[in-house]
């Protein structure tokens, strides 16, 4: 059986961290508060929303407020990206390649529903995923390794016999702690940033289901998790 390919979705099949980054600043300027959002999502970028925000303020905010920040700052994303929503390049080309190879493919991602079907519905990407996990599908988002288990549970296949596909830090290191080896998507990202990928990659183009696979015999062993 060929190893099962996972994705995350934002910054790895689309590349849409700039204007994520931008609806943050822009929510962070209605709060009065003066965090550089494109330094956070370098730290941070994985997490889900609700979670990045909590961590700009000095004080408690309820679950409640957070819930009610994410979903404003979801509005601007949507406005900000909704003309500019397209594909990775090389990913549909790259997907139908793995599927012809007889990979399992999932996708996971700290996203909700709504979000998912803002991006793969609209770009006629569902199809290609034999799975998809969401943030409503785990208890515990990235860099904790249940969304990547979730999917690989999903998919009927060994953590050990799956390969992440990753733009963010926490999402290099929640494939890790899932017992999964990670390619490192350099979308927002230099290559520098990343622990120990498979491979790096700028986008899809040229990579192939073979030179892939040649890489992960290469690795015979998944990473240990590394203090991030």
């Amino acid at each position: 059986m060929q190893p099962a390919l996972i994705f995350d979705m934002d910054g790895v099949i689309v590349d849409n961290t700039a204007y994520q980054a931008r609806a943050f600043q822009l929510l962070f300027r209605d709060l009065g508060l003066t965090t550089n959002a494109r330094a956070l999502l370098k730290r941070l970028n994985g997490m889900p929303a609700t979670d990045i925000l909590a961590s700009v303020f000095r004080h408690p905010v309820p679950a409640k407020q957070l819930k009610e920040y994410a979903a404003q700052r979801e509005f601007l994303y949507r406005t900000l990206y909704w003309d500019k929503r397209r594909a990775t390049a090389g990913l549909i080309a790259f997907l139908q390649a793995a599927r012809a190879a007889g990979h399992p493919i999932g996708l996971g991602t700290g996203s909700g529903g709504s979000t998912l079907s803002y991006l793969l519905d609209h770009l006629a990407l569902r199809q290609y995923f034999d799975v998809v996990v969401g943030e409503d599908d785990v208890s515990k988002g990235k860099p904790h390794p249940d969304t990547f288990a979730v999917v690989a549970k999903k998919l009927g296949v060994a953590p050990a016999d799956c390969i992440v596909f990753e733009d963010a830090v926490l999402g290099e290191q929640a494939a890790y702690r899932a017992g999964m080896r990670c390619v490192a998507v350099t979308s927002s990202l230099p290559a520098k940033a990343f622990q120990a990928p498979l491979l790096i990659i700028k986008d899809f183009t040229g990579l192939t289901p073979a030179g892939l696979l040649a890489a992960w015999q290469a690795q015979p062993v998944g990473p240990r998790p590394g203090r991030r």
